[in-house]
């Protein structure tokens, strides 16, 4: 694990409200010169801290209002079986996040879709289809009460 400073801390908590901040401002922001502040920040890049910088999209502008959590459990669970069906499951833009969970089931989906028209289409074309599931169970969400990136840093 890499040691971070409270300047790392917050440069990283910086970026995460806004990552296209201008790095003289950055640098102010932190109380550091700009060459400082960018071997930092090339430092958090190759160290894998910083995995990437992208537009965050609003699903609800776009019309993907309808979230549903999928439970699915598995008829196999080797690895070969979980690889199969990681690979699949990346291939469904809807799902917007998948987790390999110990419990009482395998995996769990986060499905975002327009409405539940749409979801039911999901699940019959694309998420029944995935290999080795044996069962799932849906949860609609109601409201997003906390939705947020991660800044617990």
């Amino acid at each position: 694990m890499t040691q971070l400073d409270p300047i790392d801390r917050r440069i990283l908590e910086i970026l995460v409200a806004d990552a296209r901040i201008p790095l003289t401002e950055l640098a102010r922001a932190v109380g550091l010169s700009k060459t400082p502040v960018a071997q930092r920040l090339k430092r958090l890049e190759e160290s894998g801290i910083i995995t990437g910088y992208r537009a965050i999209l609003s699903p609800l502008k776009l019309g993907l209002t309808h979230v549903t959590y999928v439970e699915i459990s598995m008829s196999d669970t080797r690895q070969k079986a979980l690889e199969e069906f990681n690979a699949a499951v990346r291939l469904i833009p809807e799902v917007e996040e998948c987790y390999m969970i110990a419990g009482g089931y395998d995996y769990q989906l986060k499905i975002r879709s327009r409405d539940m028209a749409h979801f039911r289409q999901v699940m019959a074309e694309r998420i029944s289809t995935l290999p080795y599931i044996t069962s799932t169970s849906s949860y609609v969400a109601m409201e997003a009460v906390v939705e947020q990136n991660w800044t617990a840093i």
